[in-house]
């Protein structure tokens, strides 16, 4: 049934579709397709497309930070999870964040506290790889993505890569000196 759907729909666009450029007989209501119909034509031109403005230009403020939160039902989850973290159940932990990744999966906040939670639990190439996730996730967020180097940093110096640890430290500085 769905394959006839999607055939039926196909075959609409082609008979709907655009008309041919360089068709035979010049602009008129019918194209030389059969069946396809021009849109009218209207008396008004669109405006062509401006310039936009750098950001560092004088008197235009510089485009808001985006700031990731966590949602009320993955901040409790999380909150959980720091509880039975700090009681020493990380599988526990894990699943409960794993429910709050359900919840907000798209979320840097949630993939930095799962990757706390592995180099907690003593598995720092996991915690290496959802600290890279949430790296992934936190564009536009500079606090959030500092938090993301912090964790490859702590992920890197528990598997003894001290050098590649020192740099990612050094770019969660320039990110968020604070």
């Amino acid at each position: 049934m769905l394959v006839i759907l999607c055939a039926t729909a196909l075959s609409g666009c082609a008979v709907f579709g655009p008309p041919l450029a360089g068709t035979a007989g010049g602009p008129g209501p019918r194209s030389a397709r059969r069946g396809a119909i021009e849109p009218p034509q209207s008396s008004w031109q669109s405006a062509p497309p401006t310039q936009s403005i750098p950001p560092s230009a004088p008197g235009v403020p510089p485009p808001a930070a985006r700031q990731f939160e966590l949602g009320p039902a993955a901040a409790s989850l999380v909150s959980i999870a720091q509880g039975q973290e700090r009681s020493g159940n990380y599988g526990l932990a894990a699943q409960t964040l794993e429910r709050a990744l359900s919840i907000e999966p798209r979320n840097p906040l949630v993939w930095i506290a799962l990757g706390k939670e592995s180099l907690a639990a003593r598995n720092p190439a996991q915690a290496y790889g959802m600290a890279r996730k949430a790296l992934y996730l936190a564009d536009g967020d500079p606090g959030v993505q500092a938090s993301a180097w912090g964790l490859i940093a702590a992920s890197l110096r528990a598997q003894g890569q001290n050098q590649a640890a020192v740099a990612a430290e050094q770019k969660a500085a320039e990110l968020y000196p604070h």
